[in-house]
């Protein structure tokens, strides 16, 4: 493990930017880019498209190591070239941004009030290729619809298990168990997986991130930063505006933003250059001050 980049994660000022839009998500990601569905064809230009708009925030100028501390990245972003250099190179030696891998391979049906990750029996191959590709640590994503102990205890159970895989190669998980900002009992659930945390905090092998919806309650998570086996909480912007997230976020002491749309947002393909730069230095600069309050 780069121990400057454990550093920068554990103590650096900043925020982690989300850029994995996958599968269902990436069709989206690309409207409100500016670019509609009925103008490419197939998954192939889809990707294509998608990786152009990822290096084009990658390449800007204000995408940087004194505001932007990590990077989420989607598999084929990481397989593929930010001028002339893997990507996860490009990040951290042209960039100073530490960079991750979104592991997960999308959710199955809902049962007990959760989505579960889909299995993915080729994790521990994924992370051999993570490993090579000079990668820090990954990022799984779960998703809780309502406070159902049930559901709520396997999402966490899942989790930690495809942590512990991920320990064993040398990288750091950020866990990822969203929680639905449109639940009836969203502070409920929040209660529940509290609890399921600390429980395995407790026991896991070795320090894990977590990514977590911005809770009801401010400064909710608060005593779980302070524990040994925490590096870092940062937070989803989970369908909130970019202004609605970066307030909420702001009222939660040492929890920083991994924002993914919410970071995006206002950004087109057909803006100029100077037009996309200054917009997107604007965002990062909001996001970065919501971080470090």
């Amino acid at each position: 493990m780069n121990q400057q980049q454990l550093d920068q994660m554990k103590q650096g000022k900043g925020f982690i930017a989300a850029l994995d839009q996958s599968g269902g998500s990436t069709p989206k990601a690309l409207k409100a880019y500016g670019i509609e569905p009925d103008t490419y064809n197939g998954d192939d230009e889809m990707f294509r498209l998608v990786h152009e708009m990822r290096t084009r925030m990658i390449t800007s100028p204000a995408f940087k190591g004194d505001r932007i501390i990590g990077v989420i990245l989607f598999e084929r972003t990481m397989r593929g070239e930010v001028e002339g250099m893997p990507t996860a190179d490009y990040v951290w030696e042209k960039r100073g941004v530490v960079p991750f891998l979104k592991v997960d391979k999308g959710l199955q049906e809902e049962k007990d009030g959760v989505q579960l990750m889909k299995p993915f029996p080729g994790l521990d191959e994924l992370l051999e290729d993570g490993v090579k590709y000079h990668i820090f640590g990954t990022k799984m994503r779960s998703f809780i619809k309502s406070a159902n102990p049930t559901g709520i205890k396997a999402i966490v159970d899942q989790q930690f298990e495809w942590a512990e895989q991920i320990l064993k190669h040398g990288l750091v998980p950020i866990i990822e168990p969203e929680v639905d900002i449109k639940a009836s009992d969203k502070k409920e659930a929040e209660t529940i997986l509290k609890e399921e945390l600390k429980k395995h905090l407790d026991k896991v092998s070795a320090p894990v991130m977590f990514k977590l919806t911005l809770p009801s309650e401010d400064n909710f998570y608060e005593e779980l930063l302070s524990h040994p086996k925490l590096l870092r909480i940062v937070a989803l912007s989970g369908g909130y505006t970019r202004e609605e997230a970066n307030k909420k976020l702001a009222k939660n002491k040492g929890v920083i933003a991994s924002f993914s749309r919410a970071l995006s947002e206002g950004l087109k393909a057909q803006q100029t250059e100077d037009e996309f730069n200054n917009l997107f230095k604007e965002s990062i600069d909001s996001v970065y001050e919501a971080s470090i309050r």
